[in-house]
């Protein structure tokens, strides 16, 4: 079934428990900040969600590892007088801050 849909199958190296926690993790973040929120009608409207949480999730979400600053994002806080700006996605569930340009 997974190989019909274009998925490859990798098995974790034997007696290494923890090859797969990082995909766990972010499971259990999206799960967590998103789809515990939401009912999910269809694999469409998974799919929609799913694309709108990888887009928050490497653009906006501040990571600890990365001294609180997203994977791609822009790294520069800009003026700290200028306004607060947020933007909301998943009809507001997910919030993000973003200083306006001066």
């Amino acid at each position: 079934m997974l190989a019909a849909g274009g998925t490859e199958v990798r098995r974790i190296p034997p007696r290494s428990p923890q090859a797969n926690s990082i995909a766990e993790r972010w499971v259990a973040s999206a799960r967590r900040e998103a789809l515990d929120w939401l009912l999910v009608l269809n694999e469409r409207h998974l799919r929609c969600i799913l694309k709108e949480y990888v887009e928050h999730y490497n653009r906006a979400r501040p990571h600890r590892s990365l001294h609180l600053r997203p994977p791609t994002g822009d790294p520069t806080l800009g003026d700290r007088d200028a306004q607060v700006m947020v933007t909301t996605r998943l009809g507001g569930l997910l919030r993000e801050y973003s200083r306006a340009a001066a």
